[in-house]
């Protein structure tokens, strides 16, 4: 096989197109002369096409590009082949600038004799693994040898294919944090990166070098193979798809479209519209669609509510060694789309309205959607903790709910949970595993008033728990992100500052029902009012149509239901939601008949 070094490339075909991410490494070969390039590329096929790809490109920049690409996909590369005289990126420029990508895949030169001494400076240059002077004939001889050793070393390394999705942001970015956990509570699988480290820096180049842009608005970013650091943390965070789409600071919405989660109904007219995905959404759903209704379940975030955020609930029914939250919900969610259940994510509802028989709810993207009913199994948010300087650091230090990603980056520090409720308990035994210390801050004398038994044994039998009553955070500092925080002491009236990085807040819960003022009843927490608490001394509510009492469930507009800790009065537990869930789709088949 021959051909010269140094002819210039005839034409400007792109670099054959890199296979989707799969068990099989690339081998990449670059020459600039076509009969070269396609020569190598048949000659690596015949011996290494059945266990590598082989992707060919005919000038440095063709190859990058390409690279570029494979690295956002997640494909793995383990040799790079590149010819030394190629004009504009000669092959030792072409392969310093690879090493930024791919690191570890082997670099193999092709030089002429005339150019070992090239070849030879070249491997302290870019560490070079081998050089091939042309020609190779015989290939048996002169090539596959050299390759074979080469992709047994690569072999020998760890290189496991990556298939999620990439998340490259800043530690204490709010962004970064919330794009994580919708990931983690839709039970996406994703790997993290923090920009600043060299795999981060190394995706988030390939990803703005490939021309991302911010997906909310379609502006421009630098196409130059600019840094993490000469672009900022404004672009960030950028979310790479196992497919290699980058997306760059996205909506949740648009995260679910890319990474394969349900957004649009399949219909225009449903038997029931469960609005929520918490254990109450999901009970309905399950038996909604179990029993042959047309059933659609709208979720805003992510299925679970509260309860999938739970690190361990112990004291659900049929599980004695106890489940985690998104464990529970994602069984259930699955049981629901196995009976055809319709699960839709990333969709806020911000109207309901009765259509003559019919109920319609109104996106927040303007889209309407109808049924005969409709179950609002909306849930609750945490309670705001109303100190001076902790709004700021929302998601910067400052965590309401348990934030499950956040517990790795505990390891090692002291950190505060506020509230002494179950979903207080359970993060604490959770985080305990990480932290060196945590510290529950409780504004009672004990535990006992708000907390199962059984977790307050757990807590006490854990040594790097202590619980500090009558003690509340007063203010909060930092910068960029917590750094400490003001304690006071109601008992003896003192204060103190002590240093923190991390405060998780369970401070009691509001339910999400403002768009609902004036469509249906609520108490004066907002609370959604059903059943017999509408009927007060024998008179129903005002504008209700019906010549019958609302159904135990029913909400003040005849065909909407109420389940689970929406619902004024409930019971805040995960058994009594599902219980509801269930009760409500039975209420639900009484008045469609």
């Amino acid at each position: 096989m021959t051909g010269p070094a140094s002819t210039p490339a005839t034409s400007a075909t792109p670099a054959e197109p890199a296979a989707r991410a799969g068990s099989r490494p690339a081998i990449l070969t670059v020459d600039d002369d076509p009969s070269v390039s396609r020569a190598v590329a048949r000659d690596l096929r015949r011996r290494f096409g059945e266990q590598c790809r082989i992707v060919r490109a005919e000038s440095g920049q063709q190859a990058l590009d390409a690279l570029r690409e494979m690295k956002l996909r997640g494909d793995h590369v383990a040799v790079l082949i590149a010819d030394y005289r190629m004009p504009q990126l000669d092959g030792i420029q072409f392969l310093e600038q690879a090493m930024d990508l791919y690191p570890g895949a082997k670099r193999v030169l092709l030089t002429a004799y005339a150019d070992t001494d090239a070849a030879i400076n070249a491997i302290n240059v870019v560490d070079l693994d081998h050089y091939l002077l042309k020609p190779w004939n015989p290939p048996e001889e002169k090539l596959y040898p050299v390759i074979d050793g080469l992709l047994d070393a690569w072999n020998r390394s760890e290189h496991r294919p990556v298939l999620e999705t990439r998340v490259i942001g800043d530690r204490w970015s709010a962004r970064s944090y919330d794009v994580r956990e919708f990931l983690a509570r839709n039970q996406v699988p994703y790997r993290w990166y923090l920009a600043e480290e060299p795999e981060g820096r190394r995706l988030l180049a390939a990803a703005l070098a490939n021309g991302a842009a911010p997906a909310s608005d379609g502006a421009s970013l630098a196409s130059d193979g600019a840094s993490a650091e000469a672009v900022g943390v404004g672009v960030l965070p950028v979310v790479v798809t196992p497919d290699g789409a980058a997306l760059v600071n996205p909506t949740d919405a648009e995260i679910a479209a890319e990474v394969g989660l349900s957004t649009t109904p399949g219909q225009d007219f449903y038997d029931v519209i469960i609005i929520g995905g918490g254990p109450a959404g999901l009970g309905s759903a399950v038996y909604a669609a179990s029993e042959g209704l047309r059933t659609v379940l709208i979720e805003r975030t992510a299925t679970g509510g509260q309860a999938g955020a739970s690190s361990r609930i112990e004291n659900y029914l049929g599980f004695p060694d106890g489940v985690s939250g998104s464990q529970l919900t994602d069984r259930a969610r699955r049981q629901a789309v196995k009976f055809s259940a319709e699960v839709i994510t990333a969709r806020e509802i911000v109207e309901l309205r009765a259509d003559g028989g019919a109920r319609t709810v109104r996106f927040a993207d303007g889209g309407e959607l109808s049924a005969h009913t409709v179950v609002l199994a909306t849930g609750v948010s945490y309670r705001q903790l109303p100190a001076p300087g902790l709004e700021p650091l929302t998601g910067r230090g400052v965590f309401y709910g348990s934030a499950l990603t956040e517990a790795a980056g505990c390891a090692g520090e002291d950190i505060y949970i506020v509230g002494g409720a179950n979903s207080a308990g359970q993060a604490a035994v959770y985080l305990s595993r990480h932290a060196r210390s945590v510290t529950m801050l409780i504004r009672g004398p004990s535990l006992t008033a708000s907390m199962s038994h059984y977790l307050i044994q757990q807590i006490a039998a854990i040594p790097n728990i202590t619980v500090r009553p009558c003690t509340e955070v007063i203010a909060g500092e930092g910068d960029d992100h917590l750094h400490s925080l003001i304690l006071r002491d109601n008992a003896v009236g003192t204060t103190e500052t002590v240093p923190a990085s991390r405060l998780f807040v369970f401070i009691g819960a509001e339910p999400r029902t403002d768009w609902l003022d004036g469509v249906v009843e609520r108490d004066a927490h907002g609370f959604v009012v059903a059943g017999p608490d509408l009927v007060v001394d024998g008179r129903r509510p005002r504008g209700w149509t019906l010549d019958r009492d609302p159904y135990h469930l029913e909400t003040s507009l005849p065909g909407v239901f109420v389940a689970g800790d929406a619902r004024s009065e409930s019971v805040k537990r995960v058994a009594s939601a599902v219980g509801e869930g269930a009760m409500a789709i039975a209420l639900v088949h009484r008045f469609l008949a």
